[in-house]
């Protein structure tokens, strides 16, 4: 059971961290208005993939979670 344990504290620890980037996302400078970032406005529709910044998180996670495995 203790392996439970760590599971559900390590699983609080991203949730925390999860609600804190929802909170305080939209104050960081540039996080989704990156070069690269496809938003396409028209009339009645409007379409928003933040690529580029999703490849930026996804190598400073992978950087993370390396560094943290070891």
């Amino acid at each position: 059971m203790p392996g439970i344990g760590k599971i559900f504290i390590f699983l609080g620890i991203v949730l925390i961290l999860i609600g804190l980037a929802f909170m305080f996302g939209d104050k960081i400078p540039y996080l989704g208005k990156l070069p690269g970032d496809i938003y396409i406005k028209r009339e009645r529709f409007s379409f928003f993939f933040p690529i580029t910044t999703s490849i930026i998180i996804s190598i400073i996670l992978s950087i993370l979670f390396s560094i943290f495995r070891r």
